[in-house]
């Protein structure tokens, strides 16, 4: 008992912490590892090996399957790609830790983990193409952040090229190095840094963010389609639009905070709040001019606000607003402020206190399970109606040689019964899957139907239009309708979760 209360407060070599970090972020996907799940995109990619990402602006990830599978397209080799990315997400936490603290405890550990442990990550790394790039566009900005040099031409060089090769990766992670820009002014505060060198790192990362900005703008934005460009139309109310989709974000965020999870992260929050007055104690403290001091204080409080518009940050400001959890990468960075702040506070109070923060981390390798069990009733129900229409299909001649089959678009909050119960205790759940549908198209080919398609240009006519005749196939879910040559598929909705009584 000894020896392991020693281990607690004891400071760790470099090799421990990458060790610490090592298991802890491969314990975080080992239930999206054992789902196994296709998500979404991952269909239409593992058929065709379709690439289509530098029209997304994601130049480097198209890249980085064409070097990871010595081919030019992206045959679907996870979990390979997941695997690498956690090992670099691993020395990146490592490096990110030790630039925090150059004598690292396990309690010090803690802090900046929330980055791979942001429950609304775990949406990002359900994608088996995308989510690896997403988790090495975060490598790239935490590399940026902890990277120094003695020369000034590298210093400005380096992190402003990891910038665009995240950028290049995913859009998004912007938010988070702006928001780690903004820990790096509080942490400068914490450790009584001189103003003149607080204000050379905001100048800094000023220009690291615009070179990186701009060679990223080089290499990316010609292939871009246009539509992914388009910002919010300024002559029509732009700080309504902005109001709407901030208040669209925090209805999201909210839905976390359910039963446990409330208490656990008010208990954070109380203690974020004390490192932030002993914080502000320390700004009082300096020998500065007073309005030196107001400024550094004013500085500081900024960051609070502005940490917070980054849980959404660019995707705000984009026409085509995407309210979806995989662009919450930002919230990750208002954790590790929290835990940071935290950390401040409870280490005053005693060295090992800090320890106290794996609690909430607990909160959320606990949600990451529940998730991966959620994705695990979503492949069996997926696959149980995959079956379903390929037997009806095949079944039936006149289905079978139709020239052509629609699958009607219907979109539904309910299809997924077999999972309500953790729905219903964890709403945030229902957020994460982000499946509303019950079969994709693209799904059939891998059981050898091949005349599916999705309804698009006829705009649901299927689901309205075919309804009087009667139904060659009729099933709990859906119903199948010939017409000649063409044939119809109608989906029935189930009945709503909260109907069901347990």
């Amino acid at each position: 008992m000894g020896r392991f209360s020693d281990f607690l407060g004891k400071e760790l070599g470099a090799r421990q912490v990458w060790l610490f970090f090592l298991l802890a972020t491969l314990l975080y996907v080992v239930p999206l590892i054992l789902a196994d799940y296709s998500y979404i995109d991952d269909n239409w990619r593992s058929l065709s090996a379709g690439m289509a990402w530098s029209e997304q602006g994601r130049l480097f990830t198209q890249l980085f399957y064409n070097l990871l599978t010595f081919s030019g397209a992206a045959p679907n080799i996870y979990p390979l790609p997941l695997l690498i990315a956690t090992l670099a997400m691993a020395s990146a936490l490592t490096r990110l830790t030790l630039h925090y603290f150059p004598q690292p405890t396990l309690a010090c550990c803690l802090v900046p983990l929330p980055l791979w442990y942001n429950p609304f990550f775990l949406q990002n790394l359900s994608y088996q193409y995308d989510g690896p790039a997403m988790a090495l566009s975060l490598v790239a900005v935490i590399y940026a952040i902890t990277f120094r040099h003695p020369s000034r031409s590298r210093q400005w060089l380096v992190p402003s090229l990891l910038i665009a090769l995240a950028l290049g990766l995913y859009q998004i992670s912007l938010n988070v190095f702006l928001g780690l820009c903004c820990l790096e002014l509080l942490r400068g505060v914490n450790e009584r840094w001189a103003w003149p060198q607080l204000r050379g790192l905001i100048g800094w990362k000023l220009a690291q963010v615009t070179v990186g900005w701009l060679m990223y703008c080089v290499s990316a934005v010609a292939f871009m389609a246009q539509d992914r460009t388009l910002l919010l139309n300024w002559s029509a109310a732009p700080l309504l639009q902005l109001q709407i989709n901030i208040g669209r974000v925090l209805e999201k965020v909210v839905l976390l905070f359910h039963g446990g999870f409330t208490w656990v992260f008010a208990a954070l929050l109380v203690c974020a709040i004390a490192g932030g007055v002993q914080l502000g104690l320390k700004i009082l403290e300096r020998r500065e001019s007073l309005p030196n001091k107001a400024l550094i204080g004013l500085l500081c409080l900024l960051t609070l606000p502005l940490v917070v518009l980054l849980v959404s940050g660019v995707a705000l400001f984009f026409r085509d607003f995407n309210e979806g959890a995989r662009t919450l990468m930002g919230f990750a960075v208002l954790l590790v402020l929290l835990f940071y702040l935290s950390h401040l506070a409870l280490a005053q109070i005693h060295e090992r206190l800090p320890l106290l923060l794996v609690v909430p981390l607990l909160a959320m390798l606990s949600l990451s399970f529940a998730y991966g069990r959620v994705l695990t009733v979503q492949k069996t129900f997926a696959t149980s109606a995959l079956m379903s229409l390929q037997y009806d299909i095949s079944s039936h001649r006149p289905l079978r040689e139709a020239k052509r089959i629609y699958l009607s678009v219907t979109y539904s909050d309910h299809w997924l019964l077999g999972a309500a119960g953790s729905f219903k205790q964890m709403p945030v759940l229902h957020y994460l899957l982000n499946i509303d549908f019950y079969m994709l198209a693209e799904n059939l080919p891998k059981v050898g139907i091949t005349n599916v398609v999705a309804e698009k240009e006829r705009r649901n006519a299927t689901r309205v239009g075919y309804q009087g005749y009667p139904a060659l196939v009729e099933r709990p879910y859906y119903r199948i309708y010939l017409l000649g040559d063409y044939g119809f598929i109608v989906m029935t909705e189930p009945a709503p979760i909260k109907a069901l009584r347990w």
